[in-house]
């Protein structure tokens, strides 16, 4: 692929020694300007081993959550002059390869903003380790998701993502919440924008290193995500019937 944009790929690290050198090898450096690392106060190796990896490496002075940590990533990166900017987990979760395909679908005009989803079968995402409530609780919230949304994405929770710099620019992620729901909000701003998402698919790769929420915070961020849903549906409605009385 010739080089045509300036992408950067963010990082959002929080105790990833042990999975960040496996991602970064992957990451194909033949399409990707820089690589960042924001970390979030890691009590491990994570930094050391960004600096010794030779990523621009940007560190949080506390635990700020994960939200704030992504903040942190899209104000650097824009800073910085990207084009386009991908978001990838640390965590070795995700096929790093696929990158340059998510870059490919919008340096090429066919989308502003480009999804990971790690949903192709049932069977493969069982096999690839991701426990079974989560896999449930994936599908209910994305099929809520789309159906408040008037989207057909397959994946509204994943964490490898592509976006067109002009995006980001012009929504208010700022201002989003600090926590996991973070990502389901900014898809919400970027569909009320009127820009175009699509996805591919990437492997499933659970492992005991893997970076996973527990139980009962999966719980809490559901509920948030419910409510983020429901807000944005509102929200549209409510502006279509004051446009209709203008």
């Amino acid at each position: 692929m010739i080089k045509k944009s300036k992408v950067i790929v963010i990082l959002p690290a929080f105790n990833a020694e042990k999975t960040l050198e496996k991602t970064v090898k992957d990451i194909p450096i033949d399409i990707v300007s820089e690589i960042i690392l924001v970390d979030d106060c890691s009590r491990d190796g994570t930094v050391a081993l960004a600096r010794k990896l030779n990523l621009t490496v940007y560190t949080h002075d506390k635990n700020k959550g994960y939200g704030a940590n992504q903040k942190t990533c899209y104000t650097v990166a824009l800073e910085r002059g990207a084009d386009i900017i991908v978001m990838i987990h640390p965590d070795y979760q995700y096929d790093a390869k696929v990158i340059k395909y998510l870059v490919g679908f919008i340096e090429e005009g066919y989308v502003d903003v480009m999804l990971g989803s790690r949903i192709r079968s049932r069977k493969e995402v069982l096999e690839g380790g991701m426990p079974y409530y989560k896999y449930l609780s994936n599908r209910f919230l994305t099929f809520w998701e789309n159906v408040l949304s008037g989207q057909n994405l397959s994946e509204w929770h994943t964490g490898l993502r592509a976006y067109r710099r002009e995006v980001l620019e012009s929504i208010d992620f700022i201002n989003n919440s600090n926590d996991f729901v973070f990502d389901s909000e900014v898809l919400f701003q970027i569909i009320e924008k009127g820009y175009h998402i699509g996805d591919i698919p990437v492997p499933v790769r659970y492992a005991v290193e893997s970076s996973s929420i527990n139980f009962e915070r999966s719980l809490e961020y559901g509920i948030l995500t419910l409510f983020t849903a429901f807000k944005f549906f509102f929200k549209m409605q409510i502006q279509k019937i004051y446009k209709k009385k203008r």
